[in-house]
């Protein structure tokens, strides 16, 4: 393909009329030097009708009749035709007709005076010279015409490129109107090619481009559409060879067209090329544009014209270049929501759990869906937290609020529920704590004063986040005792499902919002048979501005009585049921079904508060491990169990308990009637005691203190040899 070159100065919409017809607007331009069609037919009709009547009046005069009215006629012969051609055949018209004039009235008719002859002639010259003058008087003002006439349909279609390019936010569907716009009122193929970090929404390579250069089709729009088959597919990777036209347009940032000899013989296949083979779609004309916005280079345009159009001129390069810049920042603006978009996402995914672990206290689906505007974060969120004794808790909490600040905000609050909820606080007083928290977090996020010298966007976000405030539901749920404690603040209740029964609402006393600070929280317990089902949501889930809540909760009622063979349905079934349409709301929705361990998997012993007591303690650990088939795992149960009673009949007081719980973990549980909690320490060299709670730390996977009402219980959770660890549920996807 040569390199650029001058182009005559043409009509940049085609040879053809019918090519410039687009869906929106027709077009209809015409060349410089000729008439419209109607006004060309009516001149030609006179142009000939003059001519018949000139000739018919020349026989007659032949015959002896007057001549005069002849000559007048063959004077408006250049005239007529000044208003139809061009300067040059009017020129050669006119000469024509003073030599037919010269000849009819010098040779054909002698009997013609000498002064009729010269009048005859001075008028047919006078007739070219008129219509001279009129062909440049009617040119001008047709170029004139033409002008307005191009000026306006490339103001029509920058306008259309302003209003049809860069309508979503989605950086390929930009990139398709872009080519859309540019299709059939400027080019037959339009292409555009972007680098795949653009696609990603992330910051492209910074140049220069010097090539070979690899970019990804974006888009791809021809006329006919055959065009579009003969170019490369859309999402295909495409390679400028060093020195190619977009190559260069890459590599000065400015636009270069060319004539187009062929993309085959080039190796250039990012050029479509003549879809029949019979060479009437074959581009001839190509013309490269970079995209570059805020100084960044994020992909080209490509445009073709076929041999039936002109080629590109100068002008079509400005108008090009004005089009692609527009366009480059509807690009530019996509992939930096795509960016920051994605940020969110991933900010939003990581502050929720991924996936639900197994828990020998219930099975648990959860199901999270942002709200459908702005970022599509929120401050919703949900947590199922393995607790101490084979228990579990059951999280749902929503912040007020949409964007960055609340799904900061809902981090925060998630990682406190689970601090607190490691240190085993009931429901009420851990909702009790994380409204100080609330309260906390909004005196340190508060805005600053009016006229502190911070930046905009900071204050921005303070805003967001300062007077946040926030609802939350937990739950605590015991398969030993099967008893199931809640507590909520400001959040909708909870549903329960026993088996065989329609779904209910858990009675649970409802608190105020976190943030707001001066009520009480209180905790309500229901037992709960084995396999009943527990649904926790969000109030974007039975909010609606068609319904009213109650018809909503009824309606949530109604779809969890249905049963369904897995939780993983029963969730797919509450969303597709109640979301009817993309929500202004974030939904969280948690869905467990409870298990119960019985006497197989637990066993409690009482014991004396004597010392004595430590070694019976050890052997019945042995023994109720042999009779597990646990043998393996007796000698580090002995060594924990032997520490924790220890410390419980020297340091605790009656009534002393060890109970061991068995499932795909070993857990050992010493309760005493003492409140003080031990701390683990570190024991000096020479120190006789103090290595007692160490040693059980290094031992055991985890351990921690309970407090109960009538004393404390510490608790080792020891795990259990491969062979000997039941198979467990798989873990059960959260998205």
């Amino acid at each position: 393909m040569p390199l650029p070159r001058p182009f005559p100065v043409v009509s940049p919409y085609g040879r053809r009329p019918e090519e410039d017809v687009m869906h929106r607007t027709p077009l209809a331009p015409h060349r410089a030097g000729t008439a419209a069609p109607p006004v060309r037919a009516a001149f030609s009709t006179l142009l000939i009708a003059v001519v018949v009547v000139a000739g018919a009046r020349l026989v007659l005069a032949a015959g002896g009749m007057q001549v005069m009215g002849m000559a007048e006629y063959s004077t408006l012969i250049p005239i007529v035709g000044a208003a139809l051609l061009p300067l040059r055949l009017t020129l050669i018209l006119g000469l024509t007709n003073l030599l037919v004039g010269i000849v009819a009235y010098g040779i054909l008719l002698p009997s013609m005076s000498h002064a009729s002859r010269i009048t005859v002639i001075t008028a047919l010259v006078a007739s070219i010279l008129v219509s001279l003058a009129v062909c440049r008087t009617r040119i001008a003002m047709e170029g004139r015409l033409k002008g307005l006439t191009v000026a306006r349909e490339r103001l029509t279609l920058l306008s259309e490129a302003s209003s049809r390019v860069g309508g979503t936010l989605d950086v390929a569907r930009t990139a398709e109107e872009l080519a859309e716009v540019a299709v059939r009122r400027f080019a037959d193929h339009a292409a555009v090619d972007l680098f795949d970090p653009v696609l990603k929404g992330e910051e492209p390579t910074p140049g220069p481009h010097a090539g070979p250069v690899t970019l990804r089709r974006a888009a791809r729009r021809s006329v006919p559409a055959a065009l579009a088959a003969a170019a490369p597919p859309d999402h295909s990777a495409v390679t400028y060879c060093r020195g190619s036209m977009p190559a260069l347009s890459l590599l000065r940032g400015t636009p270069v067209h060319g004539q187009f000899t062929g993309a085959d013989d080039d190796g250039e296949d990012y050029w479509p090329t003549d879809p029949d083979g019979t060479g009437t779609q074959a581009p001839h004309s190509a013309l490269a544009v970079p995209l570059r916005a805020r100084g960044v280079t994020l992909g080209a345009a490509l445009f073709t014209r076929s041999r039936h159009r002109d080629p590109f001129d100068a002008d079509d390069v400005l108008l090009a270049q004005e089009i692609a810049a527009r366009a480059a920042v509807c690009v530019d603006n996509a992939r930096r929501y795509t960016h920051e978009r994605a940020t969110s996402m991933a900010l939003q995914r990581s502050l929720l759990p991924q996936v639900v672990p197994p828990q020998p206290a219930v099975q648990a689906v959860a199901r999270y869906l942002p709200a459908d505007i702005g970022m599509g974060v929120g401050g919703d969120w949900y947590d199922v937290i393995p607790l101490s004794g084979a228990r579990v808790a059951l999280v749902v909490g929503d912040v007020v609020g949409h964007g960055i600040g609340a799904s900061a905000a809902m981090g925060r609050l998630r990682a406190a529920v689970r601090t607190l909820a490691d240190i085993d606080l009931p429901p009420d007083e851990l909702l009790t704590h994380l409204d100080d928290i609330v309260i906390r977090l909004q005196s340190e996020t508060a805005p600053t004063p009016a006229g502190a010298a911070e930046d905009a966007a900071a204050v921005a976000v303070a805003d967001t986040v300062g007077e946040f405030v926030a609802t939350c539901l937990y739950m605590v749920y015991d398969p030993i005792s099967r008893r199931c404690a809640a507590a909520r603040a400001g959040h909708p209740p909870p549903v329960v499902v026993h088996p065989g029964t329609c779904a209910r609402f858990l009675d649970v006393p409802a608190g105020p919002p976190l943030g707001v600070g001066g009520l009480p929280f209180e905790t309500a317990e229901v037992h709960l048979p084995e396999g009943s089902l527990l649904a926790l949501y969000t109030d974007g889930l039975v909010e609606s501005p068609r319904l009213c809540l109650n018809e909503r909760l009824e309606r949530l009622l109604e779809v969890l009585s249905e049963p369904k063979p897995t939780l993983q349905d029963t969730c797919d079934h509450v969303l597709d049921t109640l979301v009817l349409d993309r929500t202004r709301d974030d939904i969280a929705l948690v869905v467990a079904r409870t298990q119960a361990l019985d006497d197989k998997h637990t066993v409690a012993w009482e014991l004396f508060e004597d010392l004595a007591e430590v070694a019976r303690a050890r052997d019945l650990a042995s023994l109720q491990l042999a009779h597990w088939g646990l043998p393996e795992a007796a000698f580090l149960a002995e060594l924990v169990v032997s520490e924790l009673v220890t410390n419980a009949i020297r340091y605790g007081g009656s009534p002393v308990q060890l109970r061991l719980i068995r499932h795909d973990t070993l857990i050992c549980e010493v309760s005493d009637g003492a409140h003080t909690a031990p701390h683990l320490r570190r024991a000096r060299t020479y120190d006789e005691g103090g290595r007692g709670l160490f040693i059980v730390a290094q031992l055991a996977e985890r351990w921690g203190t309970r407090q109960q009402p009538d004393g404390k219980t510490i608790w080792a959770e020891l795990a259990l040899p491969p062979a000997t660890v039941p198979t467990p549920a798989p873990a059960l996807a959260t998205l």
